[in-house]
């Protein structure tokens, strides 16, 4: 499913029906059509259309499985703070481009404020960081300078959006 930001899209209204399914998917996206419109009070053919138009307005943008990072070896969660050498429009492309290559960045967001990117990446441990910061990210077209905090614990993750 391909990603929007078109505010066409954002304007479109949900109703307390829709709302509903949005919600309940994000608890559990394997639901069943027939237990979503059992859950709901519809048809599984209305759910279904629902379903569909969600889809194809851009309001669901996929589905997947959470994965445990720790059981995968991955128990080091970093932010990192992106400072490049110049805000150019080039310089902010080959950025962007170079970050999107990298596995171990979960996600990576232009910001404003004191620095140009945060990143948030997770890996092994603090040798495989190190790695990462080293070979990868302070390779990357541009970047001057980083910060790094790493996280002690997670307190909220995986949050489901507010739709009501």
């Amino acid at each position: 499913m391909k990603h929007t930001s078109n505010l066409a899209l954002q304007k479109m209204e949900l109703d307390r029906t829709d709302r509903k399914i949005l919600y309940i998917l994000q608890q559990d996206g394997r639901i069943a059509n027939v237990e979503l419109a059992e859950r709901i009070g519809l048809s599984p053919t209305s759910i279904g259309e629902r379903l569909k138009r969600l889809q194809r307005e851009g309001f669901i943008e996929g589905y997947g499985a959470r994965l445990n990072p720790h059981r995968l070896g991955l128990g080091l969660l970093v932010f990192v703070e992106v400072l490049l050498d110049k805000t150019t429009p080039d310089n902010f492309e080959r950025f962007a481009r170079a970050v999107k290559l990298a596995p171990e960045v979960l996600e990576c967001h232009m910001v404003a404020g004191g620095f140009d990117y945060l990143v948030k990446a997770r890996l092994a441990d603090m040798t495989a960081y190190r790695r990462f910061l080293g070979e990868t990210l302070l390779s990357m077209p541009g970047v001057r300078e980083t910060r790094t905090y790493a996280v002690m614990e997670e307190i909220k993750r995986d949050a489901p959006l507010p739709v009501d």
